[in-house]
């Protein structure tokens, strides 16, 4: 057996052997794995943070001053840029949760007030229509709710019951404290990655050529670049188309006199940042909250945010978000649903831009490949054609002026 075939099955031999390792202890390698995720996790989501940010960092430093190259303003233009940046996303989501957080609370407290009265209606709906059914009848007569007892009797449930819900609430608040630590630590690093960027852009270009091939480094650089431009794209057209649809959806219902404008306006514009379901995710927060106030008005509501939906996703989706990635709307489908069913809401964020991404590469080398397998490629070219092969000059007769002669 030559050396080539001897490497070639042992290779084989090896690839095998660690498939029936990773297998058999498919266990232990994912419990290893996700310790390395949940180690990793605040810079991970830091560096997710940080691309993010930076499209509006890069946007502020564009307009900073961008003829000023030297001097204070070039050297402060980074600092003032970013502290901008942050006063304005901090003022944002002050002011999304001063808005939505206290009104949805309110509509709570209403609908837990409403219950009584709608649990009495539907009695004396279902007493009516039950004169057929005397036992029935005399059974719902005999109902009798008293809805002081009951809340009492929840508060307790609460409190002392269901086996130590206190218990239950303490490990949520341990879970919440964990996670609120992690996003201290997440912003903190997208922070100082912001600030780096230009020289961790240098670093890693300098290993790129140290430890890297030049053609396998063009090819990355490309794969690289063809993300960062889908989900750039994807993430501005996705913000613009927010706040546009959550302008248009207050807008309109400030003019139907609907009650919670502001608020169902904000709320429809944020929970469109999803794509495809957080249209329905927002008709439900905002009809919920509506339903509060007067049930057909909810139903205007309905009705309303169906029309504006049909306009926004055929006449202004499709221009801001729609042409950016270049992907069809059957794989738009298909990359929520399983982004969404393996990370949820990340999930469906995230899954559109890659799925972008993966389907211009592969449309790229598909074109690629059908270029080089087509027959013109196969002919001679112009060049090669007015050409004459050295060996053949000789034998060609050279006219001149005396040629006739």
């Amino acid at each position: 057996m030559e050396k080539k075939e001897l490497k070639r099955y042992l290779l084989i031999a090896v690839i095998i052997i660690g498939i029936c390792v990773v297998v058999k202890n498919l266990s232990i390698i994912w419990y290893i794995l996700n310790i390395i995720f949940n180690a990793l996790y605040p810079l991970i989501l830091g560096g997710a943070i940080a691309y993010v940010f930076n499209i509006f960092l890069s946007f502020c430093e564009r307009h900073y001053f961008p003829k000023i190259k030297t001097g204070i303003v070039a050297l402060s233009r980074r600092a003032v840029c970013l502290v901008f940046s942050l006063t304005f996303t901090a003022l944002a989501a002050v002011l999304l949760f001063k808005v939505v957080v206290p009104e949805f609370v309110k509509s709570i407290g209403l609908i837990w007030e409403q219950v009584p009265v709608i649990a009495m209606d539907l009695t004396d709906w279902a007493i009516e229509k039950s004169e057929n059914f005397p036992d029935i009848q005399n059974k719902l007569m005999e109902l009798d709710i008293d809805w002081n007892s009951f809340a009492k009797t929840a508060v307790k449930f609460v409190t002392v019951g269901a086996g130590g819900i206190i218990s239950y609430v303490a490990d949520v608040m341990s879970a919440f404290t964990l996670t609120l630590t992690r996003v201290v630590i997440a912003i903190i690093f997208a922070i100082y990655l912001l600030v780096c960027k230009d020289g961790i852009k240098k670093g890693l270009a300098r290993a790129e050529n140290v430890y890297l091939k030049p053609s396998f480094a063009k090819k990355l650089n490309h794969v690289l670049d063809t993300a960062n431009k889908t989900f750039k794209a994807f993430f501005v057209g996705q913000f613009t188309e927010a706040i546009i649809l959550g302008s248009l959806c207050a807008g309109g219902m400030f003019l139907l006199k609907l009650p919670y404008a502001a608020m169902t306006g904000t709320v429809v514009g944020v929970t469109a940042l999803i794509p495809i379901v957080g249209a329905y995710i927002g008709a439900a927060l905002g009809a919920f909250m509506i339903l509060t106030e007067n049930p057909s008005q909810a139903l205007i509501f309905l009705i309303f945010l169906v029309i504006l939906q049909q306009l926004e996703g055929n006449l202004i989706y499709p221009k801001v978000v729609g042409s950016s990635i270049g992907l069809p709307g059957i794989w738009v489908l298909a990359a929520v649903t399983v982004g969404g069913s393996l990370f949820g809401i990340t999930g469906m964020l995230i899954g559109v831009p890659l799925s972008a991404t993966i389907y211009k590469l592969i449309y790229e080398d598909i074109e690629k490949r059908e270029e080089v397998l087509s027959p013109k490629n196969t002919a001679v070219p112009k060049e090669q054609k007015n050409s004459t092969p050295p060996e053949n000059k000789k034998n060609i007769p050279v006219k001149t002026k005396n040629a006739k002669k």
